[in-house]
């Protein structure tokens, strides 16, 4: 998978250090003057969106960081999104502000997705982010956030985001228009997977993440999480931008995974939004290749243990010379 590997000169590095640096200190000023508490009571009762949407940049290596440094000076918000952007490189405070991107990156494993990141205390839409800036960014890059006030779903339905939630949306490619339609059921995959992971590793009570068709996760009947691609093309490679959602520690307005762990097993470890981000990337990678190269099929038994549709009965309608005819099914995969 190509990604840019074109570094800027020193005049270049130093300008968009430069630009940090106050881009930081008004961070700071921000997350200092404003309580997570008091976010969440602006971006649930449908205020105005902040004039300055903070953007903290991280990279997994210093050649990582620095190629993030050579795009910070150029990207931009969506229209529809208004105000203003600051970038701030490597903040060291990040962790207290909400999201650890140090742990995150120590977690990461993956070498082609996730290593670089941008990290927002709140924005419009990790998606439109992403979207916006493809061309600007290395393929792989993930954008998160701790609150998102106009995040994007299915049939241009836009939603608020509360604290506790895992929000992100990453890049990739593909050349096979094909593949495409089939993406969001890898990506599906990769969570659930991911979560299953986390969960054995950290000796933790298993959580049955499933996946609901097309691109929703439900956990003990309850919507926990959804995924959105979109994609454009461009000569010979289709430009793919995937966003999720996942309820990690907010209860409302369905459950948690943390909030299942606790009905499991009492006191148990909450899950950490970082390491679930690390693992589902970990994952993501190994199906992405297996995908790329040998198709959906290979993944297909893996898919159907996951989905959450094995065993129902469904009305399936037919016309039949002229009159509906209803047929109630059995759904064997």
């Amino acid at each position: 998978m190509p990604f840019p590997t074109r570094l800027p000169p020193p005049a270049t590095a130093a300008a968009a250090t430069a630009a940090a640096v106050l881009a930081a200190v008004a961070l700071r000023r921000y997350l200092s003057s404003r309580s997570r508490a008091a976010a969440s009571a602006h971006s649930t009762s449908g205020g105005a969106p902040a004039a300055t949407t903070f953007l903290v940049l991280s990279g997994k290596s210093p050649q990582d960081q620095q190629l993030l440094a050579s795009a910070a000076g150029d990207l931009s918000l969506a229209e529809e999104c208004g105000g203003e952007l600051a970038v701030s490189l490597a903040l060291d405070a990040s962790g207290d502000a909400g999201f650890d991107a140090a742990a995150y990156m120590g977690a990461l494993q993956a070498r082609r997705f996730g290593r670089w990141m941008l990290w927002s205390p709140r924005m419009a839409s990790t998606h439109d982010i992403v979207t916006q800036n493809f061309a600007k960014l290395p393929v792989g890059v993930v954008c998160a956030t701790d609150v998102q006030f106009k995040g994007r779903g299915r049939s241009k339905n836009v939603w608020e985001s509360p604290p506790g939630c895992l929000m992100f949306s990453f890049t990739s490619q593909m050349s096979d228009a094909r593949k495409l339609p089939l993406m969001q059921y890898v990506v599906c995959l990769a969570m659930t997977e991911a979560i299953k992971d986390l969960c054995c590793a950290k000796g933790l009570p298993e959580l049955d993440v499933r996946i609901k068709w097309p691109n929703d996760l439900y956990l003990k009947g309850l919507k926990v999480g959804g995924i959105l691609c979109t994609s454009s093309y461009e000569p010979k490679v289709y430009n793919i931008c995937t966003g999720i959602g996942l309820n990690v520690d907010n209860e409302k307005p369905t459950t948690c995974l943390n909030a299942a762990l606790q009905e499991l097993k009492a006191n148990s470890p909450r899950l950490k939004r970082e390491d679930i981000l690390a693992s589902f990337f970990n994952k993501f990678e190994v199906l992405f290749d297996i995908f790329s190269n040998q198709g959906f099929q290979a993944l297909e038994e893996q898919y159907y243990n996951s989905w959450l549709h094995s065993g129902q009965r469904v009305v399936v309608q037919d016309a039949h010379e002229g009159q509906s005819v209803n047929s109630v099914v059995t759904i064997k995969g």
